[in-house]
């Protein structure tokens, strides 16, 4: 048997069963729902970074340069409103988000659950001091609680709902009514746990809930921003779609709640006028290993539209326009890279390579970091531009990516092309030796 052949069964037998039940998984499905809702107001709370901090030096002496900075500054609260009600509450949207999945999942009502989850995080993240609530733990810094109360608040409904401990109303009551009051246990249950809990927590150790639980994780958060934890997503997510599985949802459901504490924490930083702390965010996946599509293969769909082979060109204008915007299932499958032993090498290295260079570049400081959540669907080189508030220096990333793959595709390419033009030589001369007669 192969390496090949052997590499095949591995991912057959093992791994693609672990990714399917990972990906099918309720609660993988429920974070993954909470961040696409979210996701909107997170797009358009990111976007005003670029008005509130203007991508121009402080010393500018141009003169719209000068005139843009200083509005900035003359009305910054007034700018940082939307961005701190979008941005800034992050974990309402993601509560929210998370309990309406869970409840349509276990069929109960997605507005009441998703109102009880959102309910269950203020419970423990809004503390009440001096007259005011806190909103320390409304952005990036609750994301961890968020999911965690989220998804405790949305299951002990399920639980309570299946044991029938509820408050049944006659059929004669209006159903918004009778929903109502269905979930009173619930409410009750949720504030007798949760608020006792964080009590007992605070008492104990001084913190409050969500400060306990990002001091527990810091130093998981602090890992997934290094390259090895680059690499290793990196590599999980192109063994799976090689294998036709859709790794990058898998991935970025599992990489999603770290991204977006970090994000939080680069904008918390660029509003300080601090050095940002944080490399690997959303921005730095979509927009260098991503360039394209999965695999980075934006490059390879120029090289398919001159390819010598028929069948490769083909796929090549089929696929160069939606490559463009990140969409590469027609090359994927075309040309095709799936299951394709040629491919499997430039397909898995070209977006690790990348995230190497593009990591090392940002770590030398010769690259602006990331600070704002874009589209991932953003051309690569205006995505990455945008995502680092509107610097050059990602450009040039993205286009050093992208020769980089280029480079690295072109002999896999070629040697695939040799191989289906051997195969349509060998097709024509059967046709010539055995000529289709028609009756």
């Amino acid at each position: 048997m192969s390496m090949y052949q052997k590499m095949v069964n591995v991912i057959e037998q093992k791994v693609t069963p672990l990714a399917g039940t990972m990906g099918s998984q309720r609660h993988v499905i429920a974070i993954r729902d909470g961040f696409i809702a979210a996701l909107p107001f997170m797009i358009i709370g990111s976007f005003l970074l670029v008005f509130i901090f203007p991508p121009f030096s402080p010393d500018s002496s141009w003169s719209f340069a000068r005139g843009w900075l200083n509005f900035s500054l003359k009305y910054r609260d007034q700018l940082m409103l939307p961005f701190n009600l979008s941005m800034g509450v992050m974990t309402f949207f993601i509560s929210v988000g998370i309990g309406a999945s869970l409840g349509k999942h276990y069929q109960l009502d997605p507005i009441m659950t998703g109102l009880l989850a959102f309910m269950a995080f203020l419970l423990v993240a809004a503390p009440y001091q001096d007259g005011h609530i806190s909103t320390q733990y409304f952005s990036g810094q609750g994301i961890f609680t968020a999911l965690i109360t989220a998804i405790y608040a949305s299951e002990m409904y399920s639980f309570l709902k299946r044991h029938n401990i509820t408050i049944r109303l006659p059929k004669e009551v209006p159903t918004g009514v009778a929903r109502s009051f269905e979930i009173l246990i619930p409410v009750v249950v949720i504030v007798f746990t949760l608020h006792p809990l964080n009590l007992l927590i605070e008492a104990t150790t001084g913190m409050i809930l969500p400060e306990a639980i990002m001091h527990l994780l810091a130093p998981l958060v602090s890992a997934s921003d290094s390259l090895p934890a680059i690499l290793i997503s990196v590599f999980i997510c192109q063994i799976l779609w090689f294998a036709g599985i859709h790794g990058a949802l898998i991935v970025t459901g599992i990489m999603n709640p770290f991204w977006m504490a970090n994000l939080s924490a680069n904008q918390t930083a660029l509003a300080a006028g601090e050095a940002l702390p944080h490399i690997y965010l959303q921005g730095f996946w979509d927009h260098y290993l991503l360039i394209g599509g999965v695999g980075s293969t934006l490059p390879l769909a120029f090289l398919l539209l001159r390819s010598r082979a028929v069948h490769l060109r083909t796929i090549g204008k089929m696929g160069v326009v939606p490559s463009f915007f990140n969409i590469n299932e027609p090359i994927l499958f075309g040309t095709p890279i799936i299951m394709n032993p040629v491919f499997f090498l430039p397909f898995t290295l070209v977006p690790m390579i990348n995230a190497t260079l593009a990591y090392i570049a940002t770590k030398l400081g010769w690259i602006a970091q990331v600070v704002s959540l874009t589209p991932w669907t953003t051309p690569a080189p205006i995505g990455a531009s945008w995502a680092a508030n509107w610097a050059v220096s990602p450009v040039i990333m993205c286009l050093i990516c992208m020769v980089m793959s280029a480079v690295m595709y072109y002999p896999f390419l070629k040697a695939y092309e040799r191989t289906l033009l051997k195969q349509d030589e060998e097709r024509g001369a059967q046709e010539e030796e055995n000529p289709v007669t028609v009756n």
